[in-house]
């Protein structure tokens, strides 16, 4: 069967080049359909998670574009904006282009919150090709005068529903509005609830929309089990189960912050090596988890679901739900952090009583019913009381959704 190449999709020779010295054979679906759409300098709706190759959907026609007009970036102005919710994903999409555009004369920076400012100051000083940025630091700069946006040309907005849920779209809607009227856009998210899609219609103009199927993908390469267990025996499960030789690089996940730091100080007392990753810490201190993480000093990270979408490492074995995620899904996020670009992975629940009602709602998501480990499903409570606790749960669930995933 033939494949398409990336020779095919209308990239320059030398962009070509650095992929196949880089050893990127061929393109994924997304990276297919997008490319040549944006070559032809198309607006663009993404429908896609992360672990599908969008960074490089949308990364590599923009160098393309950039490296055949001959302009400068004027001072603390860039000709290309890209908007990431977190600050590990902005700098993912960073390293990414780093690697993408080595052999292309392009400047390219970063900008966040949690660290200090002057680095980011001096690094736009004399203006940048390609700017990624986090949407909080981006109007900071902006209303001190050290960035302008009147010279975009080209406008990514990833993670569109994470930027939603972690309140940054009124942000969103104030870089937008500052931004030229013509420029391409694209806009890229994993699922499109009502704000998103009034955002993309907003602010795209006639786009062609791409999807690829994502909530299957991880479940069929990931092998999934769950464990019934009362609550107070989780942490005890959790350390015997890392005591064995085949849990070698995990990722353990956590509803709130001050769990995951909580868990991942037991665990190290345990004598397991552990860090967290989570919204509370400084920049400084998450970097450090995470280069931990992947350099393999330290075998198991415990991480909220927001903070998680940074988290791009190979050779993850398991990924423990050492709390079920209330939103069914996240949990795909979660277990497609394992069993990426091929490899085989774990995903293993630690599911109390009071879960059921998010592992019903997950299996309905993903159409199947998760293996049991150990433990017997409990019984739903009955339908007279618990059709009373529902409606205040429910409140107190919304209010407390909100609570986890602003950070």
């Amino acid at each position: 069967m033939h494949k398409t190449t990336f020779n095919c999709l209308g990239l320059t020779k030398r962009i070509v080049q650095t992929l196949k010295k880089q050893q990127y054979a061929f393109p994924t679906p997304i990276q297919e359909k997008a490319i040549p759409l944006l070559i032809e300098r198309n607006d663009l709706l993404g429908i896609a998670q992360t672990g599908t190759g969008k960074t490089a959907a949308f990364g590599l026609p923009i160098l393309h574009h950039l490296s055949l007009e001959e302009k400068r970036p004027v001072a603390k102005s860039t000709r290309a904006l890209i908007l990431a919710p977190t600050r590990e994903l902005a700098v993912q999409i960073g390293d990414a282009l780093k690697v993408y555009g080595r052999d292309i004369p392009l400047r390219h920076t970063v900008v966040f919150g949690g660290v200090g400012q002057n680095a980011q100051v001096t690094a736009m000083r004399r203006g940048v090709d390609i700017l990624v940025a986090t949407p909080g630091r981006l109007l900071d700069l902006f209303n001190q005068k050290h960035i302008r946006l009147d010279f975009v040309s080209y406008f990514v907005l990833d993670e569109a529903d994470r930027m939603l849920d972690m309140g940054f779209i009124h942000d969103v809607q104030k870089i937008t509005a500052l931004l030229p009227t013509e420029r391409q856009t694209l806009l890229f998210s994993a699922t499109m609830p009502p704000g998103v899609i009034r955002l993309a219609n907003k602010i795209l103009h006639n786009p062609k929309e791409v999807s690829v199927a994502p909530t299957a993908t991880p479940v069929k390469t990931v092998e999934q089990k769950v464990i019934f267990i009362d609550r107070e025996k989780k942490r005890s499960c959790l350390v015997k189960l890392l005591q064995e030789a085949t849990f070698d690089r995990v990722i353990v996940f956590t509803r709130t912050k001050h769990k995951a730091g909580k868990l991942a100080e037991q665990l190290t007392k345990s004598g397991i090596k552990s860090d967290s990753l989570h919204g509370d810490k400084s920049q400084s201190a998450r970097q450090k988890a995470l280069d931990l993480f992947k350099s393999g000093k330290v075998s198991v990270l415990v991480a909220t679901d927001i903070a998680s979408r940074g988290i791009d490492v190979d050779d993850v074995t398991h990924v423990i739900n050492y709390e079920l995620p209330m939103v069914p899904e996240d949990y795909v996020h979660r277990i497609g952090r394992t069993a990426r670009a091929g490899a085989s992975g774990s995903a293993l629940s630690l599911c109390d009583k009071s879960e059921i009602p998010h592992l019903t709602k997950i299996e309905q998501l993903i159409k199947t019913k998760i293996e049991i480990l150990e433990g017997e499903r409990p019984q739903s409570d009955p339908p007279e009381r618990s059709g009373k606790i529902s409606k205040k749960k429910r409140k107190k669930r919304k209010k407390s959704f909100k609570k986890i995933v602003n950070f």
